[in-house]
């Protein structure tokens, strides 16, 4: 088996970005991937970042499922570490559904982990419009560190409203997976968050830690989050 700089088996990691992102977001993380020897993709969801000239209300949690699954399908992927920051986190829940065997370790950064039949919308104790755009939550309120806030905010973009009130359909191939772990930031976490990390930390076959940052881990703490994503193997 060919392995990597460090002496690791090379893998291959799929890195999935939370709401208003895009695959910008993880390019610290990825860097870090990469100079170890792994392959790394951080595909830009539907609708945002450098895709948000494609914006439309009509984009889903559906379709971002799907761009994942592509992804995965279209590139030939297999044994993959499949990991979701935030809302990320409900969009690989609802991918696993389609290619769980892809899957070799499935990991969740601060990020939603829904039962069947929830939307995001019912997992916060927030309000939104069903339909149109969402702005974008700032930075500040991310906790982003002070020295990154204002190219995290020039980086945000609207989300159509279908993804967050969309319920998913689960039939549990996420906990199938091989490996599975739970990262929870510390600062300002959402009782979502908080939640899942408990419910995690007591079920068998799960992984879960804690680091002491904002939301965007991988802005805050990109080499430490590199170092978990690694362990995940």
């Amino acid at each position: 088996m060919a392995t990597s700089l460090t002496g690791q088996a090379k893998s291959t990691f799929v890195l999935i970005h939370g709401a208003w992102c895009g695959g910008w977001c993880w390019q610290r993380v990825a860097q870090i991937l990469q100079c170890a020897g792994h392959t790394v993709y951080a595909p830009t969801l539907s609708g945002v970042g450098e895709r948000s000239h494609l914006a439309d209300r009509e984009i889903n949690l559906a379709t971002h499922v799907l761009d994942v699954v592509n992804e995965i399908r279209w590139k030939d992927l297999g044994k993959i570490v499949l990991c979701g920051h935030s809302y990320g986190g409900m969009v690989i829940t609802g991918a696993a559904e389609h290619i769980h065997p892809s899957i070799a370790s499935i990991v969740y950064v601060d990020a939603f982990f829904p039962q069947n039949g929830q939307s995001l919308n019912d997992m916060v104790d927030v309000v939104r419009p069903a339909t149109g755009m969402i702005a974008p939550i700032s930075a500040e309120q991310f906790n982003v560190n002070a020295a990154d806030q204002a190219w995290v905010n020039s980086k945000l973009t609207p989300q159509s409203g279908a993804c967050f009130s969309e319920k998913v359909t689960l039939t549990g191939a996420a906990q199938k997976v091989p490996k599975k772990a739970y990262i929870r930031a510390t600062v300002g976490t959402l009782p979502a968050f908080q939640a899942a990390y408990e419910r995690l930390s007591r079920t068998p076959g799960w992984k879960t830690y804690s680091m002491d940052c904002g939301h965007v881990v991988m802005i805050d703490r990109p080499a430490e989050l590199a170092e978990l994503l690694m362990k995940s193997v």
